[in-house]
């Protein structure tokens, strides 16, 4: 148990890749934790049970795991106060929901997705923000019941105060308030029987004994409903802290669109776990100038949760190598740096796996490198001479790209059966054979019209990777394209 009674979370939803977002969030949380001698607890919040997987769920566990992070109680390592999934907690979450209504603090609500949605169109027309407007909100007992015992689907509201507002006290924020009229009236338990997130989150983190909660500041505008069923159930709080979002450079808020944001991207790449950590962690401590190699232990001892900016945390992609590098020369002996290439290298089998793909495409080993070093490069040096060979125009074989890398965003489970059926259903959709969409796919992965099959390659490099190769891709033909027009 905690020395100090500290207990922090970090839940993440296995909705897809893991972002750096995940690993800063998740560095504050075990820094607060071992800064107080508490417990750093992993949940895994997956209620949308459309978006949720498996696959997504072992990644956000092996990337967690790559980051150095450890945690006392989780899914992998159970724990007193489990299920960690939320899904496996289903049947927990109906007490508190049915204790609302009973209390009326809740009401049942049948409105269909089709009356929702006409009824925001004709708010956001009036300029109005998007809420929902309480039709149900005063139905009588028997009229529920009826409707109910009808079968007809129903949700469970939260009610919401219509006049005042909600103050409390943020860790980064200071005091706020947020007026009651721009609190929307929230879904608690959905038609399928499951909770939302706001819901579970607060009996989880009240179950778990979670002491404070830490996370990102795009969830301040939602503790007033937090804070209100907490309220509603006679329970007492956590205290609240909202870190600044990570951003670009140019202050827009750090996504996948714009700029590779997953875990597995920086891993493909040869970054070392302590440097990204390294560099995550520095926006959490004061350092002098020649003190920014630090270890997880020194950003512990210097963690100060006192002293947070409320600015954007610039993902300053140039100073992230300026660390790794110094990590691989100053803190690696010999022996540490040519096991880690092994490591890196043999990530995702992407070593042997490519060997093998490379063995009926050779006459000479020396052939390898300029065949197979696709898997292992940082970058494959597109140009708009490394599409110049192709059939298809840069206007045509940047419509493929440009599909592609938007399509392949609809695959649950990255494999190779996977991509290929998806290329195939592409293909189909824009009217083309497969030998004519794979072409700019060969170049855009690999940098080259000769290269190792294509669907198994994709599968080796990571979605991650393919991501950004695809976008890199799209940027080149872009050019190529409004110079032919």
């Amino acid at each position: 148990m905690t020395t100090s009674g500290v207990r922090v979370r970090i839940a993440p939803s296995p909705t897809g890749e893991p972002h750096v977002g995940t690993a800063y969030i998740a560095l504050f949380n075990y820094l607060f934790a071992k800064k107080n001698g508490g417990e750093f607890i992993l949940r895994i919040e997956d209620t949308d049970a459309t978006r949720s997987t498996a696959e997504f769920e072992e990644k956000v566990l092996d990337a967690l795991k790559w980051t150095g992070l450890k945690w006392s109680e989780g899914p992998d390592v159970g724990g007193p106060y489990g299920p960690y999934r939320q899904s496996e907690r289903k049947d927990i979450y109906r007490p508190f929901v049915e204790q609302l209504v009973r209390d009326g603090h809740a009401f049942r609500c049948f409105c269909t997705p089709e009356r929702l949605e006409m009824m925001r169109d004709a708010q956001r027309a009036k300029g109005m923000a998007p809420k929902y407007d309480g039709l149900c909100l005063h139905l009588t007992a028997e009229e529920v019941t009826e409707r109910m015992e009808a079968g007809e689907p129903s949700v469970v509201r939260m009610k919401i105060p219509t006049e005042g507002s909600c103050k409390f006290h943020d860790g980064v924020y200071g005091d706020v308030e947020i007026p009651w009229d721009s609190v929307d009236m929230q879904v608690l338990l959905k038609a399928d029987g499951m909770p939302t997130y706001h819901m579970a989150n607060v009996v989880d983190d009240h179950l778990m004994k979670i002491t404070h909660v830490a996370r990102g500041e795009e969830w301040l505008a939602s503790v007033p409903k937090h804070i209100l069923l907490y309220q509603y159930l006679g329970l007492e709080p956590p205290k609240f802290m909202h870190l600044s979002l990570m951003r670009n450079a140019d202050k827009s808020k750090l996504s996948k669109r714009k700029n590779p944001t997953s875990i597995s991207y920086y891993s493909a790449l040869g970054y070392l776990p302590e440097a990204l950590m390294n560099f995550l962690g520095l926006f959490f401590v004061q350092i002098a100038e020649g003190e920014e190699l630090l270890t997880m232990d020194e950003l512990a001892e210097k963690f100060d949760p006192e002293n947070l900016s409320k600015a954007g945390a610039i993902f300053d992609v140039q100073k992230l190598d300026w660390l790794n590098g110094r990590w691989i020369r100053e803190k690696l002996t010999p022996e540490d740096f040519l096991s880690r290439i092994l490591d890196w290298a043999s990530e995702n089998d992407r070593l042997t796996e490519g060997l093998k793909l490379a063995q009926s495409r050779i006459s000479k080993l020396g052939e390898l490198p300029p065949l197979a070093g696709f898997l292992l490069a940082n970058d494959v040096g597109l140009t708009p001479a490394s599409f110049a060979g192709l059939k298809t125009s840069p206007a045509e074989t940047l419509e493929i790209v440009n599909t592609v890398q938007f399509d392949l965003e609809k695959i649950v489970e990255w494999n190779v059966a996977t991509i290929e059926e998806e290329l195939r259903a592409i293909s189909d959709r824009l009217g083309k054979k497969l030998r004519v969409v794979t072409p700019p796919l060969f170049v855009a992965v690999s940098g080259s019209q000769r290269s190792l099959p294509l669907f198994d390659s994709m599968a080796l490099l990571g979605r991650s990777v393919v991501r950004q190769r695809l976008k890199v891709a799209s940027q080149v033909l872009a050019s190529m394209a409004g110079a032919a027009g």
